[in-house]
């Protein structure tokens, strides 16, 4: 009956892990959007229209991170 106990210690630890290691993985991917934003941000367009085009790349590449996680991928 010990191995019980040691099992949720066990069980336990194993979440603690998984969950940091899920934290540092969404802080790898929010740095990555916050870099692609900044990048737009520090632009100096000449108008709306290269604003718009930058805006579309960037949800273009969130558009296809979001497929490429759905099937698997990465």
């Amino acid at each position: 009956m010990s191995a019980i106990p040691d099992e949720k210690v066990l069980m336990k630890e194993i979440q603690l892990r998984f969950e940091k290691k899920m934290r540092e993985k969404e802080i790898e991917n929010v740095a990555f959007w916050k870099e692609q934003v900044d990048r737009i941000l520090a632009m100096k367009p000449e108008g709306v229209a290269p604003l718009q085009v930058q805006i579309k790349k960037l949800s273009d590449m969130m558009a296809n991170r979001i497929t490429m996680l759905k099937k698997g991928i990465l």
